[in-house]
């Protein structure tokens, strides 16, 4: 843990941390706990927002969304626009990675250009991204 220094926070690791998944949160946690005692800064884009908020706001869960924020607040986490320089990067990985989602690709692409040494994730598949060294949750376990 102590090599990263700016880490990207995908969306599901927030959603297993906030929203207490059985199987995550506890690891999550510690993951988080290791980032914050270390120093690591620590970096999202709004693709997360998007996808973290839009069950709160649909089930009108004002709880959900204040915690959500409080989180990315309390953890100094720097929330990322997508502009057109993103956008144009997440294209290039796109095309070199079909498979790839282009949700996953803009948060790629965000991580890229804001120099984050770490993708933390817990989709497996972006563990063949080369640019920047992509982790799932369980990876950690490891370490």
């Amino acid at each position: 843990m102590t090599g990263y220094k700016k880490i990207f926070l995908d969306t599901t690791p927030l959603i297993y941390f906030l929203d207490a998944d059985i199987n995550y949160a506890e690891k999550v946690e510690r993951i988080f706990e290791g980032l914050i005692e270390n120093r690591s800064s620590m970096v999202t884009s709004t693709v997360t927002c998007t996808e973290y908020l839009t069950y709160p706001y649909r089930t009108g869960n004002t709880e959900k969304i204040d915690v959500f924020f409080e989180f990315l607040t309390d953890c100094n986490v720097q929330i990322q626009p997508i502009d057109i320089n993103t956008a144009k990067k997440a294209a290039q990985i796109r095309a070199r990675y079909k498979d790839f989602k282009t949700m996953d690709c803009l948060q790629l692409a965000t991580a890229c250009l804001k120099q984050c040494d770490l993708f933390l994730t817990n989709d497996k598949q972006l563990r063949q991204f080369d640019e920047v060294k992509c982790m799932v949750v369980d990876d950690f376990n490891q370490l």
